[in-house]
């Protein structure tokens, strides 16, 4: 598949070249890789990068995820989760107490990570979210915290009359660790004032994950695609992360999300709806792998692409599947028909099937090495 000649007639072989040799790719290589027709030829491009970081190796990492409040001030066009208040029916807030009692145990084996998003809930303090870190980590102290977007953060500097950089200080001071990477959605300004006109701007964003590399608090990033954006918008979405990982080498992991359908009130249009979508999938993974190649993973995240996709997505660029969630309701309220949960057996199955070598991770992709079945 890898033959000079045949990427020269599809009009690749300089893009061709540039991977071979491990060279930064333009933006208008990009232009190129997303035109390209033959999804299997742009699939073994992005394998073949991905091989080079990380061989036969597919990550997953005992995880759970927590959903603290789906009361949210923002009120984005694509959200099927958000309420307006407390009071809505569905809405929902947990307690602190009810946050730790989710990190119990599953079978005797505790998480390596939770993972902790929620709303931007109009009246929730700092000092809730800095004493929920703080009993997570007295209570299981061997857990990472990855919790709050660059979005919560600022939203949390926006209640407290504070900086973000305040935010992060005292955040990371309570125990935080790592960030996830949601909220970025398309930086692209125009398309963003149509889709989530209230949540932060994309500098916004990006100067929150900035402030948080900085302050050795590694983070996730994302892109929502499959809406309102062009091809040129996913470029440049992911060209402004590649710039800021070249700045801080902050980000570990990138996860493009697909815009899910079936609950949202956004309007779109003919082409970006249908089961034809998933090669629009499969060739936005490869491109993000080509692009970024300064950041080292790439998550197929098996909740909202599903486990057969997901597991295509292995040979298309991504290395990593996520992990055991347990929990998930933001993507399921959009309409994903994934399961809640995965267990260990399950995952390792998934990659080993796929093809690959299945290694639990940590939250910074460092190998976890004491197995037991979950």
């Amino acid at each position: 598949m890898l033959d000079a000649g045949y990427y020269a007639r599809l009009g690749l072989g300089s893009v061709f070249e540039k991977v071979m040799n491990g060279e930064r790719l333009s933006i208008e290589d990009g232009r190129k890789l997303f035109a390209c027709e033959d999804i299997n030829a742009l699939g073994a491009l992005a394998h073949h990068a991905r091989t080079c970081m990380h061989g036969d190796s597919a990550y997953y990492v005992l995880n759970r995820h927590v959903n603290y409040t789906n009361v949210c001030v923002n009120a984005c066009l694509f959200c099927a989760y958000q309420k307006e208040q407390d009071e809505q029916e569905g809405a929902f807030r947990l307690s602190i107490d009810d946050i730790v009692a989710k990190l119990d145990p599953q079978d005797g084996l505790p998480y390596d990570e939770v993972h902790i998003v929620g709303g931007c809930h109009p009246k929730l303090p700092l000092s809730f979210f800095e004493e929920a870190i703080s009993r997570i980590k007295e209570t299981y102290p061997g857990i990472v915290v990855k919790a709050f977007t660059a979005v919560e953060i600022a939203h949390f500097a926006e209640l407290e009359n504070c900086t973000t950089q305040e935010v992060l200080e005292r955040l990371k001071a309570a125990g935080l660790e790592a960030m996830p990477g949601g909220g970025a959605e398309i930086f692209a300004p125009e398309v963003r004032e149509k889709i989530c006109p209230r949540k932060a701007t994309g500098e916004e964003w990006l100067n929150v994950a900035r402030e948080a590399h900085k302050l050795g608090i590694t983070s996730n990033c994302t892109m929502l695609f499959g809406h309102l954006e062009s091809i040129d918008d996913r470029l440049d979405h992911l060209d402004k992360l590649r710039r800021l990982q070249d700045e801080t080498n902050g980000f570990s992991c990138f996860i493009p999300l697909p815009f899910l359908t079936e609950n949202s009130m956004l309007e779109l249009p003919e082409e970006r709806k249908g089961k034809h979508t998933g090669l629009d999938k499969l060739r936005t993974i490869a491109v993000s792998r080509l692009m970024l190649d300064n950041i080292p993973h790439i998550k197929a995240y098996w909740v909202m692409l599903g486990v057969k996709l997901a597991q295509a997505a292995l040979h298309y660029g991504a290395d990593d599947l996520d992990g055991t969630i347990v929990e998930e309701k933001i993507g399921h309220d959009a309409g994903a028909q994934s399961d809640q949960a995965m267990t260990i057996p399950q995952l390792e199955e998934m990659i080993s099937r796929s093809g690959f070598n299945p290694v639990r991770r940590n939250s910074f992709f460092k190998p976890v090495t004491d197995k037991q079945e979950a």
